[in-house]
C-alpha cells in the first residue's frame, strides 16, 4: 500500500525532523559545555548579580531598532546591558551613557553567555528563543520581543518566537495571527502588546526635520533584495535596461548582502553599467537621503517596501515572488498573508507581462491618488502608536521589571527619643508594581 504526503506536510516533518536531530545533538554539546563553564567557574562570575535588562542584537543593522529605545530608557534612568554579536555594532560608539555594549569573541561564546544569563528582562528582535543554539536561561524571569519590520509576524521560520514570554507589537492583524498559532500549538498565551514601530517613527521625525529635496528629474530607485527569488535573480540585467529605457533618472540599491553573496553578479552589473547621468549606484549606509529624493521605488520583499511608503508616502512598484511559505509559520495557518493585502493597496505588482510597459506602471504609480489612499490606510493597519513608540517600549521595559522584582523589605529604625522612621527608599510592593500605569499600552485584554 502506498502512502502519499503532500509536500507542504512532508517538508514540515522534515523541518521537525531536523529540528529534533539539531536540538539533541545541541543539548548534549550544551552539557559539556555547561560542565565545563561550571568548573572554570565562569558561571558563578555571569549570575551572581542579576541584571535588570539586557538587550541582544544579533546583528549591528537592528542598531536603528534599539537606538531610540535605549535613548527612552536612559530618560528613565535604566541601564542597558547590551550584548552583540557584531563587533563593530554602532552601540559600542554610542553617547548613551546607559547602554554598556559587549561582544563575544566568538559564537560559542556569545551563545554561552546568553544560554547562562542572570537577568531580569531580555528584549530582543532575534527569532528562534530555545529552538537551537539560543536557550533561555533558568536564572531569566522574562523575554520579550519585537519584530524588525511592519509586515506579517509569521514569516519567521517554525516556531521562531513560540517561547517568548511576550511579543511587542504594531497591529491588530498580528496579535490574531500569534492567537490563532498558539490555539494550533497548544501553546500558553504570551502577553502581547501594541506598542508601535520605534525605528519607523525617528525615521519619520528626521524627515519631519529635513530640507525638502531640491527640485529634480522624475527619479526611480531600484532597491532589491538579494537571492533567486529577488529582482536581479528572476530578471537579471534586463530590469535595468527597461528603466533606462523610461528616461528617468535611475538610482540602484542593492541589499548589502548582495556584495558578500552575490558577488560575481554585482560586480558584473556594475561593469555592464557604469554609472552616467542617468543612472547611479548607491551604497550610502545611511538610506535616508536615497529614500527622500526618490519619486518610486521598485523592490521585492525587502523590508524597505513599507519604510518608503510608509514613512516617506510614495508609491511602489512590487514583485510578487512565489513564497514557499512550508518553512514559515504562516504555513499553519492557510490563510492569505497580511502583506498580499497591503501590497496592492500601496502600488502596483510588476510581471513579465508588463515589464515593457514600466514607465506606464510608474506614471500611474504616481499619479493616482487611490494609492495614496491606501498608503493611510495600510499605515493604520499597521503602525499604532504613531511617534511614541520608543517611550511606550521604555514604559512596558520599566514595568516589567519593576513587576519582577521583589520589593525591598521596609526598613525601621528607632532613634534616640524612641520614633520609628520607615525607610522611605525600599521599593513598591508586589501588587503596587503590578498596578504601575503603563501610559496606555495597548494590551490584548485591554483594547
Amino acid at each position: 500500500m502506498n502512502m502519499y504526503i503532500d509536500p507542504g506536510t512532508g517538508s514540515m516533518l522534515f523541518t521537525i525532523l531536523i529540528g529534533v536531530i539539531g536540538a539533541s545533538i545541541y543539548s548534549l554539546r550544551m552539557f559539556f559545555i555547561k560542565l565545563r563553564y561550571k568548573m572554570g567557574g565562569g558561571k558563578a562570575e555571569e549570575t551572581d548579580k542579576k541584571t535588570p535588562l539586557v538587550i541582544f542584537s544579533d546583528n549591528k543593522r537592528y542598531w536603528s531598532i534599539f537606538e531610540p529605545v535605549c535613548r527612552a530608557l536612559e530618560k528613565k534612568g535604566i541601564e542597558v546591558k547590551y550584548i552583540t554579536a557584531s563587533s563593530d555594532d554602532p552601540a559600542f560608539g554610542t553617547s548613551l551613557s546607559n547602554v554598556k555594549a559587549e561582544c563575544a569573541e566568538s559564537e560559542n561564546k556569545l551563545f554561552t553567555k546568553l544560554n547562562f544569563l542572570n537577568a531580569t528582562v531580555v528584549f530582543s528582535t532575534t527569532p528562534g528563543l530555545d529552538v537551537y543554539q539560543w536557550k533561555r536561561s533558568k536564572d531569566v524571569d522574562y523575554y520579550v520581543h519585537i519584530p524588525h519590520a511592519a509586515n506579517d509576524i509569521t514569516l519567521y521560520r517554525m516556531f521562531g518566537i513560540d517561547y517568548y514570554d511576550s511579543i511587542l507589537l504594531s497591529g491588530d492583524y498580528q496579535i490574531d495571527d500569534i492567537r490563532a498559532l498558539e490555539k494550533i500549538r497548544n501553546l500558553p498565551e504570551k502577553e502581547l502588546v501594541k506598542v508601535g514601530i520605534p525605528y519607523m517613527d525617528e525615521m519619520a521625525k528626521r524627515l519631519k526635520c529635513a530640507p525638502a529635496p531640491e527640485k529634480h528629474e522624475r527619479t526611480v530607485l531600484l532597491a532589491p533584495s538579494w537571492g533567486k527569488s529577488a529582482i536581479f535573480g528572476v530578471y537579471g540585467s534586463k530590469i535595468i535596461d527597461v528603466l533606462l529605457a523610461t528616461g528617468y533618472h535611475v538610482i540602484i540599491r542593492p541589499h548589502p548582502q548582495s556584495f558578500d553573496s552575490e558577488t560575481e553578479l554585482m560586480e558584473k552589473l556594475m561593469k555592464e553599467y557604469p554609472e552616467s547621468d542617468r543612472l547611479e549606484w548607491n551604497r550610502d549606509r545611511d538610506n535616508f537621503d536615497v529614500l527622500n529624493r526618490s519619486d518610486i521605488l521598485i523592490s521585492d520583499f525587502s523590508g524597505v517596501v513599507f519604510d518608503f511608503a510608509l514613512v516617506y508616502d510614495k508609491p511602489i512598484i512590487y514583485t510578487n515572488p512565489q513564497i514557499d511559505t512550508s518553512v514559515y509559520d504562516a504555513w499553519w495557518l492557510k490563510k492569505p498573508l497580511w502583506t498580499a493585502s497591503a501590497l496592492p493597496r500601496i502600488g502596483m505588482e510588476l510581471t513579465d507581462e508588463n515589464m515593457e510597459n514600466l514607465k506606464e506602471l510608474i506614471d500611474t504609480c504616481i499619479g493616482d491618488s487611490r494609492f495614496a489612499a491606501g498608503r493611510a490606510e495600510v499605515k493604520a493597519e499597521t503602525w499604532a502608536n504613531f511617534g511614541g513608540g520608543a517611550e511606550a517600549v521604555a514604559d512596558y521595559l520599566e514595568a516589567k521589571i519593576k513587576e519582577l522584582t521583589p520589593a525591598k523589605p521596609e526598613v525601621q529604625e528607632e532613634n534616640v527619643e524612641g520614633n520609628v522612621f520607615v525607610d522611605e527608599t525600599a521599593g513598591p510592593s508586589t501588587k503596587e508594581s503590578n498596578d504601575i500605569d503603563k501610559d496606555g499600552l495597548e494590551t490584548e485584554e485591554g483594547k
